[in-house]
């Protein structure tokens, strides 16, 4: 079922443009027939030939009129263009098959060739409305070299429904040229200057007026503008025109930013035979962890965040995201952290004809301590709990299981907030500057209300004393003792300048409860003061 495993080590800080770089730059000519054919005829519509039909065009209001906005090779063989008016082409093919565009659901077919793309590298990113960047740097040999590995993609995506054309070279504004403006290939560096200069000025990436105005003084292909003199040319068009055909020439850097996070870590394997069952990519998810086990031990580092691909037959990807309370190199451990996803995504994972490639990246990791156990057995109930907080989040989702946090303030509601459990365990990562909040020197009731209650009391003493009776919940109370008062000032920069300070009493009823009740504001000082009842003591 299995073949070999492709491991790989990332460094996402390292910028992904050098002078070695390779891009490979994937354009859709047709992606918005192409996407309504696939539905219409399946995703082997192409080579298999599309049934008897009309001419298929998308259209959209352009310029106060409903224009062409994409067409088939068809609608392109009886003289249709972009931009023509509905009305005129249906005059040349009265049967034309006109759909409404939908940039929408062309950009969620993009981005899942973007995901598909993943196979070949983890540095893809999306180029407009119909284009793909790859940085293959590195990673060609491993699919037999570069021209291997546009053939199989050429072939792939084809046999996906897809009409596509791709181009490699060292720069991304040359690949992106030649293959919109030219034929697919592999440029080589010393070919560069001489693939570019017979295209059109506008595979430079121009805008509009930059390229009609080029095309009027008679440069029409870069080779003229190769051979001009510079310093006329930036001071006609301004100095984005010399910046692009450097790039396009790679004597300029110009870095792609992958559209998702680059994995530290990561291992995959791809199968001779799809895999269905649940069983076999659990199976899968533990050997890809073995995999992934020596590169974290030489870093020593445990993965906190892990994220499993399953890349479908039909080119579909599901990406599957676990996180681990404890950094985690266990294989065991990291497949049962799959196996509760898989659980709680099930309805949405539609294996289909199956996966041909599964993946295991490492998004996060943090150092790894490792502890002798000692003989009362306490790392395992450490390790019980950690792997119990791990299960329920990965069933039920991170924030089902919440913990206490000490959090820098002395207003007693803000002095603690709510964070994931699996961010409260011991030794792990901490908000900062959280770990002393100074509230445990001073005693604070066991039960603290969320939102201050109002009371009524009755002959308090002033200025600074305690109530000697008040009404709360419509139960009057007898205050015997009191403790207090403990003075608390407003938060000017959350509360405002003109916030009153609140003054806490400890106070002990006749029934024998203790309650925390505080005055806000003072006497004689503005509006009368308030009593609010925060919280109750055991």
């Amino acid at each position: 079922m299995t073949a070999g495993f492709h491991l790989s080590s990332t460094n996402s800080a390292l910028p992904l443009s050098n002078g070695n770089q390779r891009i490979l730059a994937l354009t859709f000519p047709r992606l918005p027939t192409d996407r309504i054919a696939r539905k219409r005829w399946g995703l082997s519509w192409r080579s298999t030939g599309r049934p008897e039909a009309a001419p298929l065009v998308c259209a959209g209001r352009l310029k106060n009129a409903m224009r062409l906005t994409a067409l088939e090779e068809i609608a392109e063989e009886i003289g249709l263009k972009l931009d023509q008016g509905v009305a005129e082409a249906r005059a040349i093919c009265p049967a034309l098959d006109v759909v409404e565009e939908d940039p929408a659901a062309d950009r969620r077919l993009l981005e899942a060739m973007a995901d598909w793309c993943d196979r070949y590298t983890p540095l893809v990113a999306l180029d407009g409305k119909n284009g793909i960047f790859l940085d293959i740097t590195g990673c060609a040999h491993l699919f037999g070299g570069e021209r291997a590995l546009l053939k199989d993609i050429l072939f792939r995506l084809f046999h996906l429904g897809l009409e596509v054309r791709g181009a490699i070279s060292s720069s991304p504004g040359l690949s992106w040229a030649v293959a919109r403006f030219g034929s697919s290939g592999v440029i080589e560096p010393d070919e560069m200057e001489e693939i570019l200069a017979p295209l059109p000025v506008a595979s430079l990436r121009l805008g509009e007026e930059t390229v009609a105005g080029l095309q009027k003084l008679g440069l029409k292909q870069v080779g003229d503008i190769l051979s001009a003199a510079r310093a006329p040319l930036a001071r006609r068009f301004g100095p984005q025109l010399l910046l692009r055909l450097d790039q396009a020439l790679g004597l300029d850097e110009e870095p792609i930013s992958p559209r998702r996070p680059v994995a530290s870590l990561s291992a995959e394997r791809v199968l001779s035979e799809p895999a269905q069952a649940e069983e076999d990519i659990m199976l899968l998810a533990g050997q890809l962890g073995e995999a992934l086990k020596p590169g974290l031990e030489a870093r020593g580092v445990g993965g906190r965040v892990f994220e499993l691909l399953l890349f479908r037959v039909d080119g579909r990807v599901f990406r599957i995201a676990a996180g681990a309370s404890k950094p985690l190199r266990e294989p065991k451990r990291i497949a049962a952290l799959f196996s509760e996803r898989i659980k709680a995504v099930h309805d949405d994972l539609d294996a289909g004809f199956g996966y041909e490639i599964v993946r295991l990246n490492v998004l996060r990791y943090e150092n790894f301590d490792a502890a002798q156990g000692d003989f009362a057995g306490t790392n395992q109930s450490d390790q019980s709990l950690a792997t119990f907080v791990d299960q329920v989040a990965a069933r039920l989702g991170r924030e089902c299981l919440q913990a206490f946090e000490l959090h820098e303030s002395h207003v007693p509601e803000r002095a603690s907030i709510f964070i994931p459990a699996a961010n409260a365990l011991p030794g792990q990562y901490r908000f900062p500057g959280t770990p002393h909040a100074g509230f445990a020197r001073v005693e604070r009731p066991l039960r603290l209300f969320r939102m201050p209650e109002f009371v009524e009391t009755f002959a308090a003493e002033v200025p600074d004393g305690p109530p000697l009776r008040f009404r709360w919940r419509r139960m009057m109370h007898e205050v015997l003792r009191a403790e207090g008062p403990e003075r608390l000032a407003a938060e000017w920069w959350i509360d405002g300048e003109a916030a009153p300070p609140r003054d806490y009493f400890r106070l002990e009823v006749q029934t024998g409860h203790r309650f925390w009740m505080f005055r806000e504001g003072l006497y004689g000082q503005g509006a009368a003061p308030r009593w609010l009842m925060h919280g109750v003591f055991a």
